[in-house]
Formats: structure tokens, C-alpha cells, sequence
């Protein structure tokens, strides 16, 4: 079977990558094209578009950038027709993907949506075209499945694809030492936009912390330089393509909101969850966006699990305080081992990319 899969960010190439694999040992003549990124290429797609050429944040920026989006959207119109794919895969990307799927509807193509674009934050109605436009929506968020049901839309919970990724590196990969010292890891992000906001920010507080070695997490699609211009004299190390391994031996770490809150959660690791973007773009978030919390840890629980610093809030003070609790308050950390812990068990221990794999192929096949 002819497999088109459409991933725009770094989580949606990992996802996306284990997934391939999946549907390989599933569909042993599947034939996998993709946009995403080195790890779906290396699973066996053949990869058109690299992620790094798409990922677009804040409602400025895509403004900024709507020619080239648009362009990115037509070739993919016209990439997906010349492939005649028997099932068309959508990564979450919900900006992108939903201009897809909508389209792809008309042309009687059979979608399935991974990873559900995050509308219970925004425009909830945005479920109803997911609902008219996908044929199978797979959710990785346990209270995503209630959701959709308020919009009648019976969706599947496959499992979250953290659980096995993580376990599996926490019980086969041994960590390799980045530190003589006590490390404090510092994840600014993927793109180069973020890293550009917030990494300065986590900097300041470098030297605050003599008795810590501070490693940055380096994004493997981004350049050094991007890092060494902001970087500067500072005693900071660099991590290419490790965040793993970061995760899995540091004390605590400042991390961008997204994914790696929860990545960094599933490995253990105190942290405290960063965020600052465009002043307009965020002002206008504050208007749209209806979720009590921005990290994926705290919404998953449903309580103020991790501290989140967010725009005006992200400043060194804040981000000293914060960790002076993390890597002092034994009490606080206590806390926090149970949370995670809670949260583990609530994700469930559902083999996520082998449930989805499955659907998939069978709605390729039907």
C-alpha cells in the first residue's frame, strides 16, 4: 500500500519515524513519502520536505511567511495527486494539515489524522471539519476521546508515543557523561525563531549557578552558529541531537513549552516550563486560546504540576527562584516524583505507534 505522511515539526518527525517502522512490520510492501524529517527518512520514506523548511510559530510569523505557505500548500496538492496515495496521513501541524485534509476530502482521498491538533485549546469547532474531513482520527491524549464525543465524533485512543520512546531509552541506552559537575539542562526549542527568544533569557542566570554546568540541548537540524552567536564566553555546553541523554542525567532544566515538557517530565527530571514569543501574537493568543495551562504536563493532570513562566513572567529572577526550589525543596520534590509518576500511569502503557500503525493500514485497506 502507498503510505503519504505530512509531519512539520521536530515531535511529528519522531512520532512520525516510529511510526513508519510500525507500518513496515504491518504492510511489509508499504511504500512510505513523506514531509518531515531525518527520522522518517531514515525509518524508509522518502522524505520530500523537511520540516525545518516549514515550522512557522505565532500568528505574526505565519503571517509574515503566508506566500510561502501557501506555495508549500500547492506543491503538496500537487505532490499528493502525482503519488496516489491509498491513504494519506496527517501529523497533527493543525494549520497546515487541516488546508490538506479539507482538500484531499474533495479528491476522495482516505485520511487519517495522528496526533490531533490541539482544538480543545482553540476554535473548538474546528472539530466538526475534522469530524467532516478525516475519516479516522487517532488521539494520543487520554481526555482528548471526551472531547470529540461532545462534538459526536467517535475517535480512538491509540496511547501516547512518549511512553514506549522513553522507555525503551530509559531500559536500553545508558547515558553518556556530558558534565564533571552537576548539570542544569537548558531546552530552548527547535526552531530557530524560539531559541533566539528564550535561550538568552535561560543564559542570564549561568552564572548564578557556579556549583552547575549548564548544557544547552541543540536542535540536530539548526546550525552551530545559531547557538555560538547567543552563546557568546559563557562556560556552556553544547548537546547536538542529545536531549535524551540530557534528560536522563541532569538535576533540572529550563524547558520550552511543547513537547519536551512532557518528555522531560516521563524522564524524571524537575523542570521549569518556559515561554515568551511575539508581544502581539501572544496578546492575541491570550484572546483565542481557553486552557488553563500551557505545558502538556499540567493540562494532562489537570493541576499546576510544573511552574510555568510565560512572556512577561520569563525573566532571570523568576527563572533563579524557580530552580532554587527544584534542585533545594525536598519537599517540592517529593511532590513532584509522585506527579510524574501519576501522570505515567494516566497516559496509560498502550504500544501508540503499533495501535496506530494498525488502524492505518486498515483503512487502507478497506
Amino acid at each position: 500500500m502507498r503510505y503519504y505522511i505530512i509531519a512539520g515539526e521536530a515531535s511529528g518527525d519522531l512520532h512520525g519515524g516510529n511510526l513508519i517502522k510500525a507500518l513496515h512490520k504491518q504492510d511489509a510492501e508499504a511504500n512510505v513519502r513523506c514531509w518531515g524529517g531525518d527520522r522518517m527518512e531514515a525509518a524508509g520514506a522518502t522524505l520530500v520536505k523537511h520540516y525545518r523548511d516549514l515550522a512557522f510559530m505565532g500568528f505574526v510569523e505565519v503571517l509574515k511567511h503566508l506566500r510561502t505557505i501557501f506555495k508549500n500548500i500547492d506543491f503538496c496538492k500537487k505532490d499528493i495527486t502525482a503519488y496516489k496515495p491509498d491513504v494519506l496521513v496527517l501529523i497533527d501541524y493543525p494549520g497546515f494539515n487541516m488546508r490538506i485534509a479539507e482538500w484531499a476530502r474533495k479528491q476522495g482521498i482516505k485520511i487519517v489524522y495522528y496526533i490531533s491538533p490541539q482544538v480543545w485549546a482553540w476554535k473548538e469547532k474546528r472539530a466538526l471539519k475534522l469530524k467532516r474531513d478525516v475519516d479516522k482520527m487517532l488521539v494520543i491524549l487520554p481526555f482528548e476521546v471526551d472531547f470529540y464525543r461532545k462534538w459526536n465524533y467517535d475517535v480512538t485512543y491509540v496511547g501516547h508515543p512518549l511512553i514506549e520512546v522513553v522507555r525503551h531509552e530509559k531500559e536500553h541506552v545508558p547515558p553518556t557523561p556530558l558534565a564533571a559537575k552537576p548539570i542544569i539542562a537548558l531546552l530552548p526549542g527547535s526552531r530557530a525563531q524560539e531559541i533566539q527568544v528564550k535561550l538568552p533569557i535561560m543564559l542570564e542566570v549561568v552564572s548564578r549557578f557556579p556549583e552547575y554546568a549548564f548544557v544547552v540541548a541543540q536542535a540536530p537540524a539548526l546550525p552551530d552558529a545559531l547557538y555560538a552567536d547567543i552563546i557568546g564566553d559563557r562556560p556552556v555546553t553544547l548537546a547536538k541531537g542529545q536531549a535524551y541523554n540530557l534528560l536522563k542525567q541532569a538535576r533540572a532544566g529550563l524547558i520550552t513549552s511543547g513537547t519536551a515538557t512532557l518528555e522531560t517530565a516521563l524522564f524524571g527530571m524537575p523542570q521549569v516550563v518556559c515561554y515568551k514569543g511575539n508581544a502581539l501574537s501572544f496578546w492575541l493568543a491570550t484572546k483565542l486560546v481557553k486552557v488553563k495551562y500551557i505545558s502538556l504536563v499540567n493540562l494532562i493532570m489537570d493541576k499546576p504540576v510544573v511552574t510555568e513562566l510565560i512572556q512577561n513572567d520569563l525573566t532571570p529572577d523568576n527563572l533563579q527562584t524557580a530552580l532554587n526550589r527544584l534542585l533545594n525543596d525536598d519537599a517540592y520534590k517529593a511532590e513532584l516524583k509522585n506527579d510524574y509518576a501519576a501522570l505515567w500511569h494516566k497516559l496509560g502503557e498502550k504500544p501508540a505507534s503499533e495501535n496506530a500503525a494498525r488502524e492505518i493500514v486498515a483503512v487502507a485497506k478497506h
